[in-house]
């Protein structure tokens, strides 16, 4: 189970304030590019599963994520996450031709769990298709924080706009929003709880889209 502490942020100005007031526990950053999967019958999100590849730093890094059973609530995200690394260069094959992930069945453990067990194979063994629904690009910032806690903050480009976000992963959600909060308030950065995981926030997005491509006459 993954927990974190979520909060958003307004805007560019108050992310740069976050930013610089955290610049000297910097660690590293990330330039992330994230891509999502799902059955072409809808077979993961009907239930409640999103498959995510994840490209880090230049395709220097890949991983392979399923995650399900998420809840969202006053600012803590808990989630069921499996996570794997895989060759770059195999999973940039895979968001060419999504139907090769069937092919990693027999050697990747989220692999096979989403073809045997989230009704990616049919009745007659046939495993289903995969599409590629798209997905976001992400600059994490990393930091080195109090208590021992590590903080992420994103600026997350989809294709409406971009949207900023400090996140926290912690075994105890509710002292590291209790110092978050504080800190925020004590450096006048304004924000709120999370009320959307990024996955959601894109996927919104693109059906929003498709609804009003549908309906040319809704403005």
């Amino acid at each position: 189970m993954e927990v974190e502490v979520k909060l958003r942020l307004p805007d560019a100005v108050a992310h740069q304030r976050l930013s610089d007031a955290l610049a000297p526990r910097h660690l590293r950053t990330h330039l992330q590019d994230n891509l999502f999967f799902d059955g072409a019958a809808g077979e993961l999100s009907s239930r409640f599963a999103v498959l995510r590849l994840r490209f880090y730093d230049g395709d220097t890094r890949c991983v392979l994520s399923l995650k399900a059973r998420a809840l969202l609530a006053g600012g803590i995200s808990r989630v069921e996450e499996e996570e794997e690394d895989i060759e770059p260069t195999l999973g940039r094959a895979c968001a060419a031709e999504p139907w090769r992930l069937a092919d990693l069945a027999g050697t990747s453990k989220i692999m096979r769990k989403v073809v045997d067990e989230l009704g990616m194979r049919g009745d007659g063994g046939k495993v289903g298709s995969f599409v590629c629904l798209g997905g976001f690009k992400n600059v994490r910032a990393v930091y080195g924080w109090e208590e021992g806690l590590v903080l992420e903050l994103d600026e997350t480009q989809f294709e409406f706009g971009t949207n900023y976000e400090l996140e926290c992963e912690t075994a105890d959600p509710e002292r590291a929003k209790e110092l978050l909060e504080k800190f925020l308030k004590d450096i006048k950065v304004p924000y709120e709880y999370s009320q959307a995981s990024k996955f959601a926030v894109f996927r919104a997005d693109h059906f929003l889209k498709s609804h009003l491509q549908q309906c040319p006459s809704i403005s």
